[in-house]
């Protein structure tokens, strides 16, 4: 008798389906549409019908070199970004070498995990609630706080000085994704072969040695993934900076992604410069992705895999000959 083979293999269509179907309409969709109106005259409250423009990347120029409040957005989200995701990396390594060291042998890692994590959990909502009313003006926590130390003899408007209200828009983002980060650093340690780790032990090398020269390099990966993710999150940032000081003062804390829903959202509803600025973004996140890839990669395996290419090119030049 023939036996009836059954192919489960088509049942993983079926659970996939809802997903591909949820992509393609709530992502895809967006992505493409976004993309065509860039390159069209689209805008106003109840949109007339469309036309691609006789110069199609107008919008785009109009962006780039007549717009200051785009330029100066992207400047912020740069700025912001580094500024908050520097120390952010710095301490999340500290905290990843800290938790996973061996010798250390730290007590309580959970309670610990718990408390830097918290701050991811919290709505932003909430927190910049709680950063407005620290840094109120007259009467708040922090200016209380410096005139008791005796650091300020009148109260000080914070949220008024550009460099303050950027600092502290950074520590926000900063002291809400730290915790994250390490999180993600440590499961990337727990991944690596205890056996590299055990060796270097009995080869007596020290902390600082076992962390710079098995720890980092095998986190290499993970540190990109970190890196990718950080970057694109830097240059989407809209939350904080929208809910604690609505870009000001004088524009300082406006980001890319509220300058183009202040386009798209508010006053004249320009859709089509919107679109194009969403595309800027998205161009400007590729290039930055390609580059971190291109600096992060394995030298190594790309020398052998260069060799590896030499060498079939010689042999098959050899055969050739022969031939």
């Amino acid at each position: 008798m023939r036996r009836k083979v059954v192919n489960y293999s088509r049942y993983g269509y079926f659970f996939t389906f809802p997903f591909v179907l949820a992509f393609l309409i709530f992502s895809l969709y967006p992505i493409l549409y976004t993309a065509v109106i860039g390159f069209t005259d689209m805008k106003g409250l109840v949109p007339k019908p469309i036309h691609i423009l006789d110069n199609p990347f107008q919008n785009f120029k109009d962006l780039i070199f007549d717009n200051p409040s785009f330029r100066k957005s992207l400047l912020n989200t740069g700025l912001l970004w580094i500024v908050n995701f520097v120390p952010q990396i710095v301490l999340a390594l500290l905290l990843t070498a800290w938790f996973t060291n061996q010798r250390l042998n730290i007590k309580g890692q959970g309670v610990f995990k718990v408390l830097f994590y918290m701050p991811n959990i919290i709505t932003a909502s909430t927190i910049a609630v709680l950063f407005s009313s620290m840094f109120a003006y007259p009467v708040g926590p922090m200016n209380s706080l410096f005139q008791m130390l005796g650091w300020a003899d009148a109260p000080i408007f914070f949220l008024q000085d550009k460099t303050t209200a950027r600092g502290i828009v950074s520590f926000i983002q900063f002291w809400m994704w730290y915790g994250n980060t390490m999180i993600i650093l440590i499961a990337g340690v727990m991944g690596i072969n205890p056996a590299l780790f055990e060796s270097a032990a009995i080869d007596g090398a020290s902390g600082f040695q076992t962390f710079f020269r098995i720890t980092l390099p095998s986190l290499r990966t993970i540190l990109l993934f970190t890196l990718i993710t950080s970057m694109v999150g830097g240059l989407t940032m809209f939350d904080i900076p929208q809910l604690f000081l609505a870009g000001g003062p004088d524009d300082s804390t406006l980001t890319t992604t509220m300058f183009i829903y202040g386009q798209a959202f508010k006053g004249s509803y320009l859709y089509n410069r919107a679109a194009a600025a969403s595309m800027i973004l998205f161009v400007i996140a590729a290039i930055l992705s390609g580059l971190l890839f291109y600096l992060m990669r394995d030298r190594d395996a790309a020398k052998l895999k260069k060799a590896e290419k030499q060498y079939r090119k010689s042999a098959r030049a050899a055969v050739e000959r022969e031939v």
